[in-house]
């Protein structure tokens, strides 16, 4: 259940541990996707980023970097959430998802975008991009590119290219 997990911010010291879990849900394959290729450069963390703790023990985390869409800032990129295979579906990345959203809409962040699977995302209020009004570098199956709006009309006052931002 969610509620024994303890919720925390990622610290540069989490990323070996991070990495680590990164390594051993999405493989070696994961640094070939179009997020990873965004995220380049970009610092490791930022103030939304979270991990979560059950016994002290890392059981999942989630990053959130800053992006600018059609060189507009006020945007995150979502991901990646990682999960210990062990302890999936217990509410966890649930819990991550919503806390570093909560977190970014009070920061006055207007949009968030991923690459994922609406039927997961759907629940936090992501919904599909209609297909080229947010681009990502690289291939991306337009129908993965869900937004989900922390400000009024964000989606429509953002569109274009997702780059570092």
């Amino acid at each position: 259940m969610a509620s024994d997990i303890v919720i925390r911010h990622v610290l540069p010291e989490d990323l070996p541990q991070v990495s680590a879990l990164h390594a051993r849900v999405f493989g070696p394959g994961r640094f070939t996707r179009t997020a990873y290729r965004i995220r380049e450069g970009t610092p490791p963390v930022s103030p939304f980023c979270r991990k979560a703790l059950l016994d002290g023990r890392l059981a999942a985390a989630i990053r959130f970097t800053p992006v600018a869409i059609g060189g507009e800032s006020g945007a995150l990129l979502l991901g990646p959430l990682a999960v210990e295979p062990q302890w999936a579906g217990k509410g966890y990345g649930r819990r991550l998802i919503a806390e570093g959203m909560a977190q970014a809409k009070a920061d006055g962040v207007r949009l968030v975008v991923l690459v994922g699977d609406e039927p997961y995302y759907g629940r936090f209020g992501f919904s599909q991009v209609a297909p080229g009004r947010i681009r990502l570098p690289g291939p991306v199956d337009p129908a993965r590119v869900l937004a989900a709006e922390l400000a009024p009309d964000a989606l429509f006052q953002l569109s274009g290219l997702v780059t570092a931002g």
